[in-house]
């Protein structure tokens, strides 16, 4: 069995679940929470109606009608039903969770510390993130993780999706939450319009040369409502075949440093709201197909990373 220093399940990328063993000791899952914040690519702040893609902040998972303490406390007993021993980390997931006064997140955050969790994940975009806020969140008693949306490295295609923010301007929020002391995982999204397998890959280099501490890497996919529907139904967008996915994918572990934690392989589509690829809502074959294709090319996260 191939041996590779962040796995201990024959992985050819470092898992969540090594990392989370690694630092927990045990199984780690985490309590998705809309603590009501919104976005300054929504509200007019940066732009109006958010990236082409977004369909509600990536929130359809959440029950924002309740308060974030019982957000928390009702995830952690549908997730303690089937495995009674993890450990619960509070995932912010809708919108931008550092888009407040200071004030309103110490508010937010010291509500979620009422409860019985381990750790803290707040995504959020690079342009909302200040020192003063960093540090604050680097103060808090449990391990916090900051998730940056970078979706691209190239400025063009940012544009294209109204992402409200450039390259630079990520590199800039990045440093000030490492320099903070954060943990930090990236976002990015194979198969944005107009992007090829080149563009992707020179995505995952520029992000690997900043050596994050994680990584999603995420599907573009067509939801029901969004301008992203609009264009795809006009013909102005062709989706990503399976293979295609699968083939970048393996190219951009391979720049990654090992050291990064691969979070996330492929992303969750809302069946009810999800137009196309259609495939992707069989994650079990994408991620077999991933790797499947690893083991056919000897292939292994960080193969070809380089500093330079």
């Amino acid at each position: 069995m191939l041996k590779f220093k962040y796995s201990n399940d024959g992985s050819r990328y470092h898992t969540l679940k090594y990392h989370n063993m690694e630092t927990f000791g045990r199984e780690v899952f985490k309590a998705v929470v809309d603590a009501g914040f919104s976005c300054p690519n929504i509200d007019g702040a940066c732009s109006h109606g958010g990236c082409i893609y977004c369909s509600g902040g990536s929130g359809y998972f959440t029950a924002p009608a309740l308060s974030v303490r019982e957000q928390i406390i009702q995830e952690t007993e549908r997730i303690r039903t089937v495995h009674p021993d993890a450990g619960i980390i509070a995932y912010f997931q809708a919108h931008s969770n550092t888009y407040a006064p200071l004030e309103r997140l110490c508010e937010i955050y010291s509500e979620a510390l009422q409860c019985d969790i381990c750790g803290i994940s707040c995504a959020t975009r690079a342009d909302c993130l200040d020192m003063e806020k960093a540090e604050f969140l680097a103060s808090l008693p449990v391990p916090v993780t900051v998730e940056l949306g970078l979706q691209t490295a190239d400025d063009g295609t940012a544009k294209l999706i109204n992402r409200g923010h450039t390259w630079a301007d990520f590199v800039r929020g990045f440093n000030i939450a490492k320099n903070a002391g954060l943990r930090v995982c990236v976002h990015i999204i194979n198969g944005l319009p107009g992007e090829d397998s080149g563009d992707m890959l020179r995505t995952a280099k520029m992000l690997g040369k900043l050596r994050p501490d994680g990584i999603k890497i995420h599907l573009l996919h067509v939801i029901e409502g969004t301008r992203m529907a609009e264009l795809w139904r006009s013909g102005g967008y062709q989706p990503m075949e399976m293979q295609d996915y699968i083939n970048v994918t393996v190219s951009q572990l391979e720049l990654l440093p090992a050291e990064t934690v691969i979070e996330r392989l492929t992303g969750d589509g809302d069946r009810n709201t999800l137009l196309a690829p259609l495939w992707s809502l069989n994650k079990r074959a994408v991620l077999g197909g991933i790797m499947k294709r690893q083991k056919e090319l000897d292939s292994i996260q960080g193969m070809r990373f380089r500093e330079d």
